[in-house]
């Protein structure tokens, strides 16, 4: 059985482990530790724990129990002293002090759920993201970073308050994988804060496994305006140290030209301009539902299509 591990955060994650989970490979999820916005954060600030949204997103595209047991991982309180908060972030916290441990959390978690595969920390250090802005401004933390308007007239840093080491078990996993999937999802808030944690590239430039980079689907507006596919690359190999990459995977399928209109206030199509033999084009969009024009944004609709982007990992996946 193949390895596959997946790196990143967010609602790029959920959209590849929902996919990969039907297929026979051994998967693993590494996951960012610098949210800090909505019910994670204020878990973070008041408990002291580790930000658990992005786990919970991912332990539950894993999960293989009823679909009562996800939506419950998933119900948000809406009001009270719990407004706002979901029950699976409440869950995590709560077996993290009973436990002492974050990772024995999302394991117990994970058997509540039956998850098929792990899902690991990059680093149970407690970390902020922060970036300083060209102009000096210097945004605190990942919500901070992923509101900012002004990414895109340049920054001079970006980093992780206090340094951190990478989790042994991630390390582990990069070193004996098959196949690595970067990406997609919010490239300053869910692929580079992974990089900056001490120890993952080092193990990406070091690992035999072949690397697929997911680019995504849209830019956001006021962070990556204008970035075509080889600006994303650019930006990661970076923080990586070298162009690791066997592969590149774009989406060539347009949405229809009234929505890419909605969705203009929040960023554009991202386009390829790549002329590299390591890209691999294929339409991954999701079908869309049937919405209310005004919630077109809030719902992300423009998103990609679980069993399209598994097709073709696991194509590549069929020539290891």
């Amino acid at each position: 059985m193949k390895k596959v591990v997946v790196i990143g955060g967010g609602t790029g994650n959920f959209a590849v482990l929902r996919g990969l989970k039907n297929y026979n490979v051994d998967l693993c999820a590494i996951v960012s530790m610098a949210d800090d916005g909505g019910s994670t954060g204020i878990l973070r600030d008041e408990l002291g724990v580790l930000p658990p949204g992005d786990v919970r997103q991912c332990l539950v595209a894993l999960s293989n129990s009823s679909r009562l047991m996800r939506s419950l991982m998933n119900y948000r309180f809406e009001n009270g002293g719990l407004g706002g908060h979901s029950f699976g972030n409440l869950l995590l916290s709560a077996l993290e002090k009973v436990t002492g441990s974050f990772e024995k959390a999302v394991e117990e978690v994970g058997k509540i759920l039956a998850i098929k595969g792990k899902v690991i920390p990059v680093t149970t250090h407690e970390v902020r993201l922060k970036m300083i802005l060209k102009n000096r401004t210097i945004l605190e933390g990942e919500k901070e970073v992923y509101l900012s308007q002004e990414i895109d007239q340049g920054y001079t840093s970006v980093y992780l308050e206090p340094y951190a080491n990478a989790n042994p078990h991630a390390i582990s996993e990069i070193l004996n994988a098959d196949l690595i999937v970067m990406g997609p999802g919010g490239l300053h808030t869910s692929i580079i804060p992974n990089l900056l944690v001490n120890g993952i590239s080092q193990a990406l430039r070091k690992t035999d496994a072949k690397i697929i980079y997911v680019a995504n689907l849209m830019n956001r507006k006021g962070q990556t305006t204008g970035y075509k596919a080889s600006d994303y690359l650019t930006e990661v190999i970076k923080y990586i140290g070298e162009d690791i990459f066997d592969y590149i995977l774009i989406n060539s399928q347009k949405p229809a030209e009234d929505l890419i209109k909605i969705y203009a206030e929040e960023g554009e199509l991202l386009e390829n301009d790549l002329e590299d033999k390591r890209v691999l084009l294929a339409p991954l969009l999701g079908s869309l539902k049937a919405e209310a024009k005004k919630d077109l944004i809030k719902r992300n609709l423009i998103r990609h299509d679980p069993k399209k982007l598994t097709q073709e990992l696991i194509k590549i996946v069929n020539h290891l």
